[in-house]
């Protein structure tokens, strides 16, 4: 198990602070966004393979896999210019993840909070992407990582099995589970039966676990938390952790400065 951290949630620094930093903090693993997390790149435009090389180089040197390139696009809005300009991003980060030595780009499905009616409109715009973006993942031999949320087109355990299905390539498809992106209702759900049928049935495909806490605060707005302190129950994914025999990367998301070595701690103990 190889515990990581969400890069810019120690803000945008340049790129041999950051390595420096999160060795330092005890992380040996990042989810990095080029330009969320690195002074010297503003867009995925600017980005040279000199940057690629002084990256990979000072993680490397810092102990410190990317365990996933973050390019978080809205690869199912219906407007195909929008749809388009996401796919092409996917696929340049693709070519970057690979000279970065990273072992996936990993993405959502879609920017806002769809509705039902809205995320069944939206699927087969998110599958097409998908689509795309898997050619140019086997074509580089990249592992593409899609991050299931229920208010994305990609939002239930059901359209996870279609897909998988559809790309029919566990070499180049893996997976993302963030267990908090499936409890739009944490109260009415119960998670230790929600998150044995998620592992049971797709876990062979997750390489990452996004970790965090959180609660809802007076008027329902949701409030990142201290691991352990939220609505969380991570129980059956520590049982899921323990009997695996392969690396899994735990990365630590909405992480506040003020809690995070308690924050290590708890991801270890899992």
């Amino acid at each position: 198990m190889a515990i990581g951290v969400r890069a810019h949630d120690y803000g945008k620094r340049k790129i041999t602070e950051m390595a420096e930093l999160l060795h330092d903090e005890g992380y040996r693993a990042a989810q990095v966004i080029l330009p969320k997390a690195f002074i010297e790149i503003d867009r995925y435009e600017d980005v040279t393979p000199e940057h690629l090389e002084r990256i990979r180089r000072e993680f490397a040197r810092n102990d410190i896999s990317i365990a996933v390139l973050g390019c978080y696009m809205d690869l199912g809005n219906p407007d195909a210019d929008v749809r388009k300009a996401g796919v092409e991003t996917m696929k340049k980060c693709l070519v970057f993840a690979r000279e970065l030595g990273a072992g996936m780009v990993g993405t959502e499905t879609a920017y806002p909070h769809l509705s039902p009616e809205e995320r069944k409109l939206w699927k087969p715009y998110m599958i097409d992407s998908v689509r795309r973006i898997m050619e140019e993942a086997q074509r580089v031999d990249m592992h593409l990582g899609l991050e299931p949320v229920c208010w994305h087109p990609l939002a239930d355990l059901d359209t996870v099995r279609e897909v998988i299905q559809m790309v029919d390539d566990p070499q180049h498809l893996r997976l993302i589970f963030d267990a908090a992106n499936q409890l739009e209702f944490p109260a009415q759900v119960d998670q230790d039966a929600l998150w044995t049928a998620w592992l049971d049935a797709v876990g062979e495909y997750v390489d990452v676990l996004h970790v965090k806490d959180f609660t809802f605060g007076r008027r329902g707005s949701y409030q990142p938390e201290p691991l352990g302190r939220g609505m969380m129950d991570y129980t059956a994914i520590s049982r899921w952790l323990r009997r695996q025999k392969r690396e899994i990367h735990l990365i630590r998301e909405e992480m506040n400065l003020l809690f995070a070595k308690e924050d290590l701690a708890y991801m270890r103990n899992l």
